[in-house]
């Protein structure tokens, strides 16, 4: 190493193991550089809070330029990580513009976190996004809200149905929570809202090839998980193995290897992790073994064996079968900072990490959670106390903590969720910036949409059979179906844009070469001439590996 210069330490992800290293580091007679793809860093936990509509994605994304301010031996570099030069100690990467940038090492800590699974069918992403980001739970808002909004237009029973249908493959934490708070949506926030539809008839399907929900926390807690959810209305399918998975529609396959198909407008993916490729890469230029998931395995200091500069830890680390969980991230970070820091004054100190299990927790529903901590183990509402107490403890930040009880206050006390906002323009129900990133990547081009079919008018007097279909102007049965023209009555057609109450130039350009087009991905069957534009995706606004 060049004495002439300080020690270089470069940090790979700004997720929970690589922002607790930095912090850790910040002492250290050494410059620290800590790459990653995406501004911000994310308190993943919530993910499913920001993506129906209880807390913003600024409650719980925090510019890594601020957090790492006041260390001033950090420096943040904007950067998608794509390969080492193991020889010469370099990290190559590549800046948004598309700009190569190497930056060279003399330890490096690889905290890439992981990415969704889809057991080898990366096509599902297509039409079931994961959610690890903020752009993925920006666009299962979108799908979730805008599922009740197409149901409130479907004129056709069948198509009401399927857009009021939810399903969920996996029943971990994300997959619990979010089937939770889908059918509290439906159930309570949304209930009084729509006037040709009864949101509490949505269905929520959860999916997974076990035989209990969060199968982790046990089998005492996993049982009432499971009654908890059954209270709410939730379906539960385990010992299900989801086979396909297309526009408005998924295959299922049950333990007697019966097979069934669903229709369900919005289909989310919440199980299964896997390695990022950068995993791959390191693998390949350090000989390092991977598990199955692709994950690095490492030694009892965190290291690759026979690279003791090279240390991988959070998620993409795999060491005695520990999970994939924010704590383990927090204290393999925090361990790895400190190694590097006491071998650079030379006192010393050599330990092997040990993990201390602080527990886990899952939301249900309000006043309703679980939470596993060593041989405590409740639930109900006491669980869902020490959720509160849990989380607050854990966002970054005294005004970030601050913000989130009074952003909660008026969704708990009052059924208030007030971030429920989404771009009319961004309401392409298939294609969100996660879906092309894996399209793109899996070398797959997105499907071309389905010509519409004619649809089923209501007779005159049919909605007048639901209670709320009766209220307010204009009832369904009342409506006037569009002409294929786009125009309702020699006005403009009212779907155009949603997001404002007048068409621009580009809407009715769109309008016209889109005119026969199914409303982005709905279930078959929308009236012909019914349109719906879909504009550009608002990208990737934030969201740590």
């Amino acid at each position: 190493m060049n004495q002439d210069r300080r020690h270089q330490v470069v940090i790979v992800g700004g997720g929970f193991a690589g922002l607790f290293a930095a912090r850790a580091l910040r002492s250290a007679a050494a410059d620290v550089t800590l790459i990653d793809r995406a501004p911000n860093h994310v308190f993943q936990p919530l993910l499913y809070q920001c993506a129906t509509g209880i807390l913003s994605e600024g409650k719980i994304a925090f510019p890594l330029r601020s957090l790492l301010a006041r260390h001033r031996n950090v420096e943040y570099e904007l950067a998608d990580v794509a390969d080492f030069d193991v020889q010469r100690q370099i990290v190559k990467a590549v800046r948004p513009n598309g700009e190569p940038v190497e930056i060279a090492y003399d330890d490096l800590i690889v905290a890439a976190g992981v990415e969704q699974s889809y057991f080898g069918h990366d096509e599902f992403a297509e039409f079931a996004p994961g959610m690890k980001t903020i752009s993925d739970a920006l666009a299962i808002r979108r799908r979730v809200f805008g599922a009740f909004e197409m149901a409130e237009s479907a004129t056709d029973p069948a198509e009401r149905r399927a857009w009021l249908t939810f399903a969920l493959v996996g029943a971990g934490p994300t997959g619990v929570e979010l089937a939770g708070q889908i059918r509290e949506l439906a159930t309570v926030t949304l209930r009084s809202e729509y006037r040709h539809i009864e949101p509490e008839d949505a269905r929520v399907l959860l999916f997974d090839g076990g035989e209990i929900p969060l199968a982790a926390f046990g089998p005492k807690l996993s049982a009432r998980a499971a009654q908890a959810l059954s209270d709410l209305g939730v379906e539960q399918h385990m010992g299900s193995v989801v086979t396909h998975v297309d526009r408005g529609w998924l295959e299922v396959r049950d333990k007697d290897g019966t097979p069934t198909r669903y229709d369900a407008g919005t289909v989310l993916w919440t199980a299964g992790v896997a390695a990022p490729p950068v995993a791959e890469a390191l693998a390949k230029v350090t000989g390092a073994e991977r598990d199955k998931a692709g994950r690095i395995v490492v030694d009892d200091d965190l290291t690759i064996p026979g690279h003791p500069e090279i240390s991988v830890i959070g998620d993409m680390m795999s060491l005695r079968g520990l999970p994939g969980v924010a704590e383990v991230a927090m204290q393999t970070g925090l361990y790895t900072g400190r190694r590097i820091r006491h071998r650079l004054a030379e006192d010393g100190w050599r330990k092997p990490f040990r993990y201390y299990d602080l527990g886990s927790a899952a939301y249900i529903s309000r006043g309703n959670a679980v939470v596993s901590a060593g041989p405590v183990h409740i639930s109900g509402l006491p669980g869902w106390i020490a959720w509160l107490f849990i989380h607050l403890g854990f966002l970054t930040g005294i005004r970030n903590r601050l913000g989130a009880v009074v952003t909660w206050w008026p969704a708990f006390v009052r059924d208030l969720r007030r971030e429920r906002a989404y771009l009319a323009r961004d309401f392409d129900m298939v294609h969100s910036g996660y879906d092309r990133s894996r399209l793109g990547a899996a070398g797959k081009t997105p499907r071309p949409r389905k010509e519409a079919q004619p649809g089923k008018d209501l007779a005159p007097g049919t909605a007048a059979k639901s209670g709320k279909a009766a209220r307010g102007k204009g009832r369904l049965a009342d409506r006037v179906p569009a002409a294929p023209g786009g125009e309702v009555e020699g006005k403009p057609h009212p779907d155009v844009d949603i997001g404002s109450s007048m068409a621009s130039g580009n809407d009715l350009k769109r309008m016209a070469a889109r005119r026969q087009n199914v409303a982005p991905g709905g279930p078959a069957g929308l009236a012909e001439g019914k349109l719906f534009v879909a504009g550009q995706d608002v990208g990737d606004v934030g969201g740590s590996r």
